[in-house]
């Protein structure tokens, strides 16, 4: 087989969703050897089109050819049969088994599984590629990234030389991620082909031999990584010229806020999620929390907000006048009332903050509804809010009347995180506000934001991304397993030190 032909080729490739164009006669070529990146704004086609190539969707027109040869892929199972093996988001694995029972889950291996030469298949693997897997470990006992490995060395068990990962890194601390493009750089020397979809422009330039860029689902072309940056990439997804930088303007009269002590709070199994946390956010400044997923970021913001049971410590809310008021006992209602926000976006975005079958204006109305106005008197108001999100973030929707659930998830998420900042709080408390955002939308949140913070909010922010908090925050409380390990200022801290507070209690504390 010539070198020169792609290992996979997708020729005039469209796609539609109810009459919506995904892909529209999108051309690319993907080659051994090299690592290519994928990149658009949200709902530009990436991860339909790579869901063609892995058998979960077919194309309605165009042609995929494997090594110059065409293919019909209506399934998974024939993606596999090709080599093609994708890596999603969302794992899917089963937690009571172990690595390796995953792994061969399935499989169809002739007379019975032998789980011990498993398990040497899998140590031959993970020597070959330099992962870390136990193929005895139970699932339910990893890290994410633990968990992606297992995913990856699922389908290199099975034989994949073209792998697509879908936002890798989305949950990963910055020491994982490094590890995991070691690994990917180990695989592109064995010569696979591998399509990393992603929104992290530093990981692009760190990581891939190419770059193709989607706009509105088209090919805009292709370009070597070496040969662009940040900014001409942004431009190509976007269509126009964008500025790529976050402001951090100086707090103006910072003031307390919200002052923690002692805060510790239980999972309803009973499993701890914060210990003895105290920390102050301030009037007029933007209180960064980092920490692995799942070490309690959730728990502290809703327990700011009235929404999570407290085992014991204080949170108070300090009045201009200075006085303050104990949030612990009141209901959601009442510290709402007080100007409290909570726009947390969850991972399931229309499981938690949006009706998926109410319009946009009747998703505004649920805030205005909570500061008790009447179903009857004030529908003005939401729609103005609504036509004002639309407008600001870019929400791209044929009208206020569409239901939220036809649009996609990076414009349902602009309108759950606009909805909490347009409601003009005094404490607003804002986790992952552009996760799985394309970096545009990003830039736009965090002028909201920003804004905010100049007209005298405290604004916490739980981000997954050190560079963006590094570059917007005033300061960082980064979280460790429920405990503190430390806060750090904004403008001198770095990535490398956070990142191992993120991992290790203990470390330095700023005194306040």
């Amino acid at each position: 087989m010539d070198k020169n032909t792609p290992a996979v080729s997708l020729q005039n490739i469209s796609k539609s969703f109810g009459g919506v164009p995904a892909n529209e006669h999108v051309s690319l070529d993907i080659y051994r050897g090299e690592i290519l990146a994928l990149l658009g704004e949200n709902g530009s086609g990436k991860t339909t089109l790579m869901n063609m190539l892995s058998g979960i969707y077919f194309p309605d027109e165009g042609q995929i050819l494997i090594d110059g040869e065409p293919v019909v892929i209506s399934s998974p199972k024939d993606a596999f049969r090709y080599g093609i093996g994708m890596i999603h988001q969302h794992f899917k694995l089963v937690d009571v088994l172990t690595a390796a029972e995953n792994i061969v889950l399935g499989l169809k291996e002739k007379g019975r599984l032998n789980m011990e030469q498993v398990a040497g298949r899998v140590k031959e693997i993970c020597e070959q590629y330099g992962f870390e897997v136990d193929p005895n470990q139970k699932i339910y006992d990893m890290s994410v990234s633990q968990k992606q490995t297992v995913e990856i060395v699922k389908v290199l068990y099975r034989g994949a030389d073209i792998l697509i990962l879908d936002e890798p890194t989305a949950v990963l601390t910055p020491q994982e991620t490094e590890k995991l493009f070691a690994v990917l750089r180990n695989m592109r020397s064995s010569g696979k082909a591998i399509v990393i979809i992603t929104h992290k422009m530093h990981e692009v330039e760190a990581l891939s031999d190419r770059v193709a860029v989607l706009n509105r689902g088209r090919f805009v072309g292709d370009v070597m990584t070496r040969d662009t940056n940040a900014q001409e990439m942004t431009n190509m997804m976007v269509g126009h010229p964008v500025t790529l930088n976050i402001q951090r303007p100086e707090p103006k009269d910072p003031k307390p806020r919200i002052e923690v002590e002692g805060l510790t709070v239980r999972s309803e199994d009973g499993v701890l999620k914060l210990e003895d946390v105290s920390f102050t956010a301030r009037s007029g400044e933007i209180l960064g929390i980092a920490g692995i997923s799942g070490c309690g970021q959730k728990e502290l913001l809703e327990a700011i907000a009235g929404l999570q049971k407290v085992e014991k410590g204080s949170i108070r809310f300090v009045e201009d006048d200075g006085s303050r008021d104990e949030l612990i006992g009141k209901d959601p209602m009442e510290i709402t009332s007080m100007g409290v926000a909570l726009s947390f976006v969850p991972e399931d975005r229309l499981g938690m903050g949006l009706v998926g079958d109410m319009d946009l204006t009747d998703n505004m109305m649920l805030r205005s509804f909570r500061e008790g106005h009447s179903v009857f008197t004030d529908r003005n108001g939401p729609r103005k809010l609504a036509a004002q999100v639309v407008k600001e973030l870019g929400v791209i929707t044929p009208g206020l009347t569409t239901p939220v659930r036809r649009l996609s998830g990076g414009n349902v998420q602009k309108i759950l995180v606009g909805r909490e900042i347009a409601s003009a709080p005094t404490v607003l408390l804002t986790a992952y506000a552009v996760r799985g955002l394309d970096i545009n939308s990003s830039y736009t949140i965090y002028e909201l934001i920003n804004k905010q913070k100049q007209a005298g909010v405290a604004v916490v922010y739980v981000g997954e991304d050190l560079d963006v908090l590094l570059q917007l925050c005033d300061r960082i409380v980064v979280l460790c397993g429920g405990k503190v390990s430390g806060i750090l200022d904004g403008k001198t801290a770095t990535k490398n030190q956070i990142g191992l507070m993120m991992t290790t209690v203990g470390g330095t504390r700023e005194h306040e």
